[in-house]
């Protein structure tokens, strides 16, 4: 299973932050599956992506050009993919990609996690979507959906079914681990109707 995982980059992030990336890396590698990434060596992205190759794992990145001029790109990586623009970076991710996942990050982790969200609503990506809550990070994420459902702007059986929330790693590597045993079985979450997809 290829996993794509959006996260910051900040070389400032908090220890605990960076520590559940490398825990959610380790166990990407030790369990068989593929990181796709942003290509970058600092912040929580270079931390997921060093912690899948040192437990064996493949690691994809998306680069755009300009950020390996910078210097930022993580070296020997599995693959390195070079674009030109962050357009066709998120594209090429989703593309790798089998599920995704959000951890932790600033704006353009938000910018990138907006983008499957609505993807999935229109279902032209498998979903879900799974958040690493971690210390209510995502909470007000959380709020604003569900002044979406009072607002009907979309159902809760489509919040449930796409947007997934988990307040630990552990919770969420739980999450991921039934996912790739059942996409589609016991642990999948309800298809919403096409009926459905006008809201919003």
């Amino acid at each position: 299973m290829n996993i794509a995982v959006y996260c910051g980059s900040s070389p400032l992030a908090l220890p605990h932050l960076k520590e559940a990336a490398r825990t959610l890396g380790t166990w990407i590698g030790q369990s068989g599956h593929a990181l796709v990434y942003g290509g970058s060596s600092i912040g929580l992205m270079g931390e997921v992506s060093a912690a899948t190759l040192a437990a064996g794992g493949e690691v994809y990145g998306v680069e755009p050009q300009f950020f390996i001029d910078a210097g930022v790109a993580q070296h020997d990586l599995t693959e390195l993919h070079v674009v030109e623009t962050m357009e066709e970076r998120k594209a090429m991710m989703i593309e790798l990609a089998d599920v995704f996942v959000a951890l932790p990050g600033g704006v353009g982790t938000l910018e990138e996690i907006s983008e499957i969200m609505s993807r999935i609503r229109l279902q032209m990506t498998p979903g879900p979507c799974y958040f690493l809550d971690l210390d209510g990070f995502y909470e007000g994420l959380s709020r604003l959906l569900d002044r979406m459902v009072e607002a009907r702007f979309i159902e809760q059986a489509q919040v449930d079914a796409g947007f997934i929330m988990a307040k630990d790693v552990d919770e969420l590597i739980g999450l991921l681990s039934c996912h790739a045993e059942a996409p589609s079985g016991a642990c999948a979450v309800p298809v919403v109707p096409e009926s459905n997809l006008a809201m919003g």
